[in-house]
């Protein structure tokens, strides 16, 4: 599965963004039931210290830019640094698989209502 993409970071830094995450989705996604426009990864555990730094430096500046998004911390978190999806901001360890698209919720659409054709 390919994901759209506006650019990667060095893209948006030529359109005059600073700092931008390292994806940032054409057509959001759902992950786990939320909406995500973009994709942070980190190469690093997601301690409390780290995370507390990232989310005032970089995630609410994308969440104020960008909308909702989704951070990757390549060597996990620690779970109750999880506390801001209600608010637009996901964490997890590892890409997700179970990711929603515009064209798989369209794709299920059309085959409900073939299945209503066909009842009929």
């Amino acid at each position: 599965m390919s994901i759209s993409e506006i650019g990667n970071e060095n893209q948006l830094r030529t359109m005059g963004y600073d700092k931008t995450p390292d994806i940032i989705l054409e057509v959001p996604v759902a992950v786990e039931g939320h909406i995500i426009h973009w994709i942070e990864s980190k190469a690093s555990f997601g301690d409390d210290h780290s995370h507390r730094t990232y989310l005032n430096e970089q995630f609410w500046s994308y969440w104020n830019r960008f909308g909702p998004g989704l951070v990757i911390y390549w060597y996990g978190f620690i779970e109750e640094l999880d506390c801001q999806r209600d608010r637009g901001i996901l964490l997890k360890d590892c890409f997700p698989t179970d990711i929603i698209t515009l064209c798989h919720a369209t794709q299920l659409e059309q085959m409900s209502e073939s299945q209503k054709e066909d009842k009929e």
